[in-house]
């Protein structure tokens, strides 16, 4: 097969090429890839539609006018009152087992799509889209007048202008009803407040967190789960605010992501109150790998002594020897200590190692000229050595010399 002239081609259809029409714009949060795209008569089995508004917010509608939508479409779609400009995101089959994650009350939350975008809906919408950020900062100091505890985050025009939704934060029951009426008053526009959390703006302003990668909440994660300290504790996490923070102040989500396994890991592992006796001394739990099912043990109980390391089944056996009254003689099976079997780094101790080898192997001359070479290399440093200790006892001897006389004329000068 000729590799280096092969050439990709673009499918729309079935021959499972790479289809254009799964992958859509990335710029938006919660992207979706479409692996179904490509398969004929996908959009048949259903007539809901993906719509993503600015940031995290999404809508679910209705085609009901069959329209040819694929991914990335600019389509005007039912608001109340009026309409709204959006992306579409997501068509077919795919989009039911979205709806289910969207938890939706009724279906009447499920609007239609009017049309395809026309250049004036798209200028209308640019015009609204221009006035969000002032509206957000003059909001903010009317919230701030009023003496409200809540803080606004963001604000969202509809496509038509006629709406304007306000994103805020609040720990405690606010009561905004005159906030309404003086945004009312100020912006000429209807007022719709919308209260989310913490990690909802995070999803909203995006970001990378600690790990290098793009937030969770910002790229896929929907539903938000509480996450409490237990979830730290199960994997031996240091219970340290800044490293268990995430980017919304709050306990980042991913610890939920392998608490279950490291909770099913434990359980194969004995208690780390247990004593072990050997013949020895006794050793007392010091640390654990819950994964790989190692455990390391302290001869001392608060410092770290004589430290072995044994899996979870030997820390079984040895429990279940001590309660018949046996102990053995040590806590390796063999009787001897453990190969370990960590990965060895290349990288460590002196980086510049080989190229002083190197720089050795250069000074080397052929074999053939080696005995004469390196006799007069010997020769010649030895009396170049000899040469530099008389220069320096010399020159000591002229240092110490002034010392000895200043010495001889204060003995002479006392007698």
């Amino acid at each position: 097969m000729d590799y280096k002239n092969m050439q990709f081609k673009i499918s729309t259809d079935t021959d499972r090429g790479l289809c254009r029409r799964g992958c859509g714009r990335q710029d938006h949060q919660l992207n979706t890839y479409d692996w179904l795209a490509d398969v004929p008569g996908i959009n048949e089995d259903t007539d809901l539609v993906e719509v993503q508004f600015k940031n995290t917010r999404k809508g679910y509608y209705h085609n009901i006018y069959n329209l040819d939508l694929k991914k990335g479409d600019v389509v005007a779609v039912e608001a109340s009152p009026g309409h709204d400009i959006g992306v579409v995101t997501l068509t077919g089959r795919l989009v039911k087992l979205q709806l289910k994650k969207a938890c939706l009350k009724s279906a009447d939350d499920i609007k239609r799509i009017y049309r395809l975008a026309k250049q004036v809906d798209i200028e209308k919408y640019l015009e609204a889209k221009s006035r969000e950020h002032a509206t957000m900062i003059e909001s903010r100091q009317i919230a701030k007048n009023l003496g409200l505890n809540m803080k606004i985050g963001d604000v969202e025009y509809q496509g038509d202008g006629n709406k304007a939704i306000f994103f805020y934060i609040a720990d405690e029951r606010v009561d905004f009803r005159q906030l309404i009426k003086d945004l009312a008053a100020t912006f000429h526009v209807r007022i719709e407040m919308k209260q989310i959390g913490a990690r909802q703006e995070a999803g909203r302003i995006g970001g990378t967190g600690p790990c290098g990668r793009e937030l969770c909440c910002a790229t896929w994660m929907k539903n938000f789960i509480s996450v409490s300290t237990n979830a730290a504790r199960f994997q031996d996490i240091s219970l340290n605010p800044q490293k268990l923070a995430g980017m919304c102040a709050k306990l980042k989500c991913c610890l939920n992501y392998e608490v279950d396994n490291y909770i099913e890991a434990s359980r194969k592992l004995p208690s780390r109150e247990v004593v072990l006796e050997t013949q020895d001394s006794d050793y007392y739990f010091f640390k654990s790998d819950i994964l790989a099912g190692l455990i390391t043990y302290s001869t001392d109980k608060r410092l770290a002594a004589n430290l072995e390391t044994i899996t979870g089944r030997r820390a079984m056996q040895i429990i279940e020897m001590n309660r018949r009254g046996e102990k053995p003689v040590t806590l390796s099976e063999n009787g001897g200590q453990q190969e370990s079997n960590s990965p060895v780094d290349m990288f460590e101790g002196d980086v510049t190692r080989f190229d002083k080898n190197r720089k050795k192997k250069k000074n080397k001359g052929p074999r053939s000229q080696e005995p004469r070479g390196s006799q007069q290399m010997i020769e010649g440093g030895g009396e170049q050595h000899r040469r530099q200790n008389g220069n320096r006892e010399h020159r000591y001897g002229q240092q110490r010399k002034p010392r000895n006389n200043g010495e001889q004329r204060n003995g002479g000068e006392s007698r």
